[in-house]
């Protein structure tokens, strides 16, 4: 999956907390947010702030997906709340390989 396909998805599943999504569609859409944001961010505090409400729901949604397709619970997000070790322990099972067959939560997107 290559950039442009992943932010179109991203953003026509943007609260579809269901499914899967693969490492790349995960990462490419952060790359977007990154260079949108510090775009937004030159632009001034109430583009800036536009962007983020704009990003927010697309990435936890993303971020929901991803962890589906590792076999765990959306709710393991929730972990990035505890500074350091939850980051940690969230940016290592984002980065996990997903199953490569169907788990709990739907076979896998292409």
């Amino acid at each position: 999956m290559g950039f442009s396909d992943a932010v179109k998805r991203c953003f026509s599943r943007y609260a579809q907390f269901q499914g899967r999504a693969s490492r790349p569609e995960y990462w490419w859409f952060w790359l977007f947010v990154f260079v949108v944001t510090a775009a937004a961010r030159i632009l001034g505090d109430f583009v800036n702030a536009i962007t983020a409400l704009v990003m927010i729901l697309p990435l936890v949604s993303v971020g929901v997906r991803r962890l589906h397709d590792t076999g765990r619970s959306g709710f393991w997000l929730l972990l990035g709340f505890i500074p350091v070790v939850g980051w940690i322990v969230v940016l290592i099972f984002l980065v996990e390989r997903g199953f490569p067959g169907p788990n709990d939560y739907g076979p896998p997107d292409g």
